[in-house]
């Protein structure tokens, strides 16, 4: 098999996990957490934040798995990290 064709799948997918990640921390932010707290629904926050907390999981180990491979620098991983923590983060990567 290709390097260059596993490189570009494991890109792709990290590509992938990011954007999922970053639409469910804004349901998270803007959808699940108001219900919260104006309208007193604690459980959309459960559901939400579930599905955000394994999506985050998956992100850092597509991280730490193109660390591993050396298709990521520390500098990258540390930028990516730092991305998924503010919302609208992971929008801004782009594929090389």
């Amino acid at each position: 098999m290709n390097t260059n064709s596993n490189t570009s799948k494991n890109i792709r997918n990290f590509l992938l996990i990011g954007k999922a990640e970053g639409y469910s921390y804004l349901l998270l932010l803007f959808i699940a957490m108001p219900l919260k707290y104006i309208f007193h629904h604690p459980e959309y926050v459960r559901i939400a934040g579930s599905i955000h907390g394994f999506l985050f999981v998956s992100f850092m180990i597509t991280i730490f798995i193109l660390l591993f491979k050396k298709e990521f620098e520390i500098k990258n991983a540390v930028y990516a990290f730092i991305l998924s923590l503010i919302p609208f983060g992971t929008f801004f990567f782009i594929k090389h």
